[in-house]
């Protein structure tokens, strides 16, 4: 198969949603319909003995939640898909956001009882501002939920996109009775069932078929109303509007009872779109150029415990990669042969030989991957769009023990590579290290992860700092000037950029008064080089 039929294979997409709309159960049925994995983890009971197949960290299994994002390969219809599950809990948006500039698609998960809820608004900001295209899963329909109409609108109005049903709910709760395939004209009938997922649904071809009518009475009077009502109303499908941001397809289900999953599955290969350019930049990346190139957008420590491992996750953007072939870190001019490349389904890994454009692959490395490095074939390539927020929330940390403050400071600079908290040196000699975070969780990970990853029994102490900004100068005499007044509020972050901590909106407002010639910013890209 040649390399622009291997890229046209591949589907990359990441699943977002709020916390508990059902994003991580329907991860792991995807999986399951794909036949990736033979049984689906349980999310439901935090002491469950099987944990979600997409959660592998401690944390997790005991909360019940996910807060580190998983990368998942299977085949499907002739398709390579890379499901990235991120974060549900706003406390790790951060994390999201960077998966989601690794990502072609974005598959929203919306609980059908809460609709819309803030952290998906927030993700899908992000969506929007990129283009990225959406498909709609409007879950547990089993339960007693909102009226479909008003989700619809809901949608259309926070996405600003219109939203077009590709099936429809018959009933609700405990009249479910199932969907109504509008683009096929037949309805799925609902049978409970977690284990099941075969294509064994029951289907009744018609919507004026009068054993529909018979068989759910009301729930189908009322689902023939609305759908004769949005198929006059709503705009027909156009693949290039979604594929330009400005349609999402919607689908009704429940994840927990396997039904509404494959319909996501099949939309996702006939829908999503292959890898397209990315941009750098000295110049747009071409998916089926021959040449490989890819870009470091997640780093994590110790998936693997026992190995103390380190693993960049790569996004393949360009070529093909084949095991061992030598590459160049742009950042540094270094260059690297990586042998033991994996692939990833949840905890399982395998040794990678190739991979194209559009695959996720992980290379174990100690230290030489940074969050946002460019690998190439000798050319040297800066992508954009790897960002770190300024954080809202500070902490003082200190090791309680004395003699493990060098395994603190390891272990602080590893999560800090790795975007799991934002770790700050203060610039006056003496002081503590601190942390910075957007949510409160942020913190209890991490003290969580310094104990089991790292045997450091870590303290954390209120910080007098709300806020910060990295800053920059066109002068860097002007820059020294203003480091030296301001020594006591100057740290420097885990790529020793610099950064000025403010304990008040006031204080920060003073420093920009009296400084014009400092810049002020919210945002750093990878590696400190460009700020916004």
């Amino acid at each position: 198969m040649s390399l622009t039929e291997e890229v046209a294979r591949r589907r990359t997409f990441a699943i977002i949603s709020h916390p508990d709309a059902g994003k991580t159960t329907l991860t792991e049925k995807l999986l399951l319909f794909a036949g990736a994995i033979q049984i689906a983890g349980s999310v439901k009971a935090r002491k469950a003995s099987r944990h979600a197949a997409s959660d592998w960290m401690e944390i997790e299994k005991q909360r019940g939640i996910s807060v580190a994002s998983s990368v998942m390969q299977m085949e499907y219809r002739d398709c390579v898909i890379n499901l990235l599950d991120t974060p549900g809990h706003q406390d790790f948006s951060e994390d999201t956001y960077r998966v989601l500039t690794a990502v072609d698609a974005a598959l929203m998960v919306i609980d059908a009882a809460n609709g819309v809820e803030p952290q998906t608004i927030r993700l899908l900001q992000v969506c929007r501002a990129r283009n990225t295209p959406i498909i709609t899963f409007i879950n547990k329909l089993d339960r007693e939920v909102r009226e479909p109409l008003d989700l619809l609108s809901e949608i259309e109005g926070h996405l600003g996109m219109d939203a077009i049903p590709f099936s429809w709910p018959v009933g609700m709760g405990r009249h479910f009775g199932g969907v109504f395939d509008l683009r096929h004209d037949r309805m799925r009938v609902f049978r409970p069932g977690s284990e099941r997922h075969r294509d064994d649904d029951e289907t009744i071809e018609g919507l004026d078929n009068p054993e529909l009518a018979a068989r759910f009475g009301d729930a189908h009077a009322k689902a023939a109303e609305e759908i004769e009502l949005i198929t006059g109303a709503m705009p027909a499908f156009d693949p290039e509007a979604f594929l330009a941001g400005r349609q999402t397809p919607v689908f009704f289900g429940s994840a927990i009872n396997n039904f509404g999953v494959r319909e996501v599955l099949d939309a996702l290969v006939e829908l999503a779109p292959a890898p397209g350019p990315r941009a750098a930049l000295e110049r747009s990346v071409l998916p089926a150029e021959p040449k490989f190139t890819g870009v470091v957008f997640k780093v994590q420590a110790n998936m693997d415990p026992a190995h103390r491992d380190r693993v960049a996750f790569v996004r393949v953007s360009s070529g093909k990669f084949e095991r061992g072939m030598r590459l160049k870190v742009a950042r540094n001019g270094k260059e690297i042969r990586p042998n033991n490349v994996v692939s990833f389904l949840s905890q399982r890994r395998e040794i990678v030989e190739e991979a194209y454009a559009g695959d996720i692959i992980g290379i174990p490395n100690h230290g030489i991957l940074q969050l946002g490095d460019v690998l190439t074939e000798g050319e040297s390539l800066t992508f954009t769009g790897l960002p770190f927020f300024a954080p809202e929330l500070f902490q003082a940390v200190e090791v309680k023990d004395p003699l493990r403050t060098k395994q603190l400071r390891t272990g602080l600079t590893q999560l800090g590579e790795e975007g799991a908290i934002q770790v700050f040196r203060p610039e006056a000699a003496g002081g503590a290290l601190l942390l910075g975070a957007v949510g409160q969780l942020q913190f209890e990970v991490v003290a969580h992860r310094l104990k089991t990853e790292y045997g450091v029994d870590a303290r954390l102490m209120p910080s007098r700092y709300s806020l910060a900004r990295w800053i920059t100068s066109p002068d860097p005499k002007a820059l020294k000037k203003f480091m030296d007044a301001n020594a006591a509020n100057i740290a420097h972050d885990v790529v020793d950029a610099v950064a000025f901590l403010a304990s008040s909106p006031a204080q920060l407002r003073v420093a920009q008064e009296r400084y014009p010639d400092i810049e002020f910013h919210t945002m750093r890209e990878h590696a400190g080089r460009v700020f916004a």
